[in-house]
């Protein structure tokens, strides 16, 4: 089942939806704390963290795929959002510095297409960043939010799908070890919960977070090795 736009905008207004973008949004940092001058993709629900670089990036763009509905963003502003299909991005061939995907990779309709394309739009020396629900995380069961929708991956699951589309893993992290409640006391005391998760239960956090770059000469054909002519000498 796909997440759509309205659901992810409905989610995200609430207060469960606010610390959880709190949460993300500190991880994200952590991973690219400026992206000032660079070209910017956010493809699948993306706005909640589209913010963090906006008003820095030259420019910053977010992508919601054809299935999920259109969203408009930012909101009273000039909009920066468009639709499209996730095989078929609007954008020419290394047009982004980097590429950020949330609720975007699990609910594709062809993840293979969707990273191909991915790859296309990214420029060479371009970064990649995933956000994807854990198999093993509470998260992934939850279908009152965007992150239990589509396919949950593991951190090898992850890795073999990047490496067929020809990216290379650079860092991995982690996060959501809260529980997918509404109720106040959880959402108050998340900062406590995801310091206990991160060094109790690593393996159980709700999504990971994985950066790739493109793996250039994976994609370089190998030339073909000079074949050397072999000589019989005549039997006298």
């Amino acid at each position: 089942m796909t997440a759509d736009a309205h659901l992810a905008a409905e989610f995200y207004g609430s207060a469960r939806g606010a610390v959880t973008a709190r949460v993300l949004r500190e991880r994200l940092l952590e991973m690219w704390p400026s992206a000032r001058g660079d070209s910017l993709l956010g493809i699948g629900y993306t706005m909640p963290y589209l913010r963090l670089w906006r008003d820095t990036a030259a420019r910053c763009i977010a992508l919601t795929p054809a299935q999920m509905g259109a969203a408009r963003w930012p909101p009273g502003a000039p909009n920066l959002s468009c639709a499209a299909e996730e095989d078929c991005l609007p954008f020419a061939d290394l047009s982004f510095d980097r590429i950020l995907l949330v609720h975007g990779l699990e609910t594709a309709e062809n993840a293979r297409r969707l990273l191909r394309e991915v790859w296309r739009v990214l420029k060479d020396d371009g970064r990649l960043l995933i956000v994807v629900p854990n198999r093993t995380g509470m998260w992934a069961y939850r279908e009152n939010t965007p992150f239990g929708h589509g396919n949950p991956y593991s951190t090898g699951q992850l890795g073999r799908l990047l490496a067929s589309g020809l990216f290379r893993v650079e860092r991995r992290d982690a996060a959501l070890w809260m529980p997918p409640s509404r109720l106040r006391l959880i959402l108050r005391a998340s900062p406590l919960l995801e310091r206990a998760g991160r060094r109790l239960v690593p393996g159980l956090a709700g999504v990971t977070l994985t950066e790739a770059v493109k793996d250039v000469y994976a994609a370089m054909p190998v030339k073909s090795a000079p074949r050397r002519r072999l000589v019989l000498a005549e039997a006298a």
